[in-house]
This record gives C-alpha cells, structure tokens and sequence, in this order.
C-alpha cells in the first residue's frame, strides 16, 4: 500500500485542489488518511480505483 500527497492526487487525477475536496466533502472522492497534525495523504490504490470507475462510467 503506498500513500500519495495531495500534488500527486492532483497530477494523477486531473482535479484542482478545491475540487478534490468538494467532492470528498460530497462523498464522491476518496477520504484522505490523516498523517499528523497538518499532513494528509490518499491511499494510492483508492485513487486508481476512482479513476477506473470513471472510465467504465463513459462507456
């Protein structure tokens, strides 16, 4: 399991950083992982995964 921050969210996925964080308040992103006090980071495999379900969504 690898953890990426949030400039890898972005570059991976294509979404802004407000973005990222609407659709997770919405419940439409993956949650991030508390790493500290002021650090968070996404579980890489989650990420893949919401992406994957885009694709199959346009089919």
């Amino acid at each position: 399991m690898r953890l990426i921050r949030l400039k890898e969210v972005m570059h991976i996925c294509g979404l802004g950083r407000s973005s990222i964080y609407k659709f997770m308040e919405e419940g439409r992103f993956p949650k991030s992982v508390s790493l500290g006090d002021r650090a968070v980071a996404w579980v890489e495999s989650e990420i893949e995964q919401w992406i994957e379900e885009r694709l199959v969504d346009r089919d």
